[in-house]
């Protein structure tokens, strides 16, 4: 019995996606139009229970528009590190509501991390990659808890570190769903006007990728459109889509992590 006990232990304890699922749905959905792949996915519950997180950024308004007109019931994940822009705050409630989600959730960096590692506010101009760690990646984690997997807005153009995205992928055992990796910034241009979405209201003023307030800049003609993110440093990403774990909440290195370029 003691046995059997602990053979049960050991199957409920392995990682519920493994990459070969990966495979086998993006083998089954090459070809297949993004709406048609997401109602199969909800309706077939193949991504188990699944949430999709946004940023609410300029490009955000496709993705959820797809997720809802899918399955409006689908989580909607927002992190507040709590030093974004009014207008992305705004312009989340305008989106949950146009679109009718019923389920939309945020959550934020502990109090009392920020209390200890944060307590000016100013980490992100000296430690970009801690201040991402305890604002955003560790509340993320906290948010994916409970969830088999996890649905993203990534798309391949975006910059160096996103190409070649595969619609389906594994990321410490949970699927991980990249529905637009392989559209292009006309596709996404051709939705926003087919469906008449709403923009962010700071597009118009030149933000191409918007994050947190402090960190985030106006995108040059001809630049990258993520390179107004962490300008000076040599940092692509938040630690959300990347190797980078988050920071254990006590004992860690206050040290900077990266070093400006100038």
């Amino acid at each position: 019995m003691a046995k059997a006990a602990r053979e049960i232990d050991l199957i409920d304890a392995r990682p519920a996606f493994r990459q070969a699922d990966a495979d086998a749905l993006n083998q089954r959905f090459e070809g297949v139009d993004t709406m048609t792949m997401l109602r199969t996915v909800f309706a077939e519950g193949l991504a188990g229970h699944v949430a999709v997180v946004s940023s609410f950024g300029t490009e955000s308004a496709v993705l959820l528009h797809l997720v809802a007109q899918a399955d409006r019931n689908v989580p909607v994940i927002f992190v507040d590190t709590l030093k974004m822009f009014d207008e992305t705050l705004d312009y989340r409630d305008t989106l949950i509501g146009a679109f009718g989600f019923t389920d939309s959730r945020v959550v934020a960096p502990r109090p009392e991390v920020i209390a200890a590692k944060d307590e000016t506010g100013l980490r992100w101009s000296y430690d970009p990659d801690g201040c991402c760690d305890i604002r955003k990646v560790e509340p993320m984690a906290r948010a994916k808890d409970g969830l088999d997997a996890w649905i993203s807005g990534r798309k391949a153009f975006q910059s160096v570190t996103r190409q070649n995205l595969p619609r389906f992928e594994v990321e410490d055992g949970r699927l991980k769903l990249n529905p637009l990796g392989d559209w292009t910034k006309d596709d996404l241009e051709a939705y926003f006007a087919e469906h008449d979405l709403p923009r962010h209201p700071l597009e118009a003023q030149g933000y191409l990728s918007i994050g947190c307030e402090p960190c985030t800049s106006k995108v040059l003609p001809g630049e990258d459109p993520r390179a107004g993110r962490w300008r000076g440093w040599d940092k692509m990403e938040c630690g959300i889509h990347s190797p980078i774990s988050a920071a254990p909440e006590t004992g860690d290195s206050d040290e900077p992590a990266n070093q400006p370029v100038f």
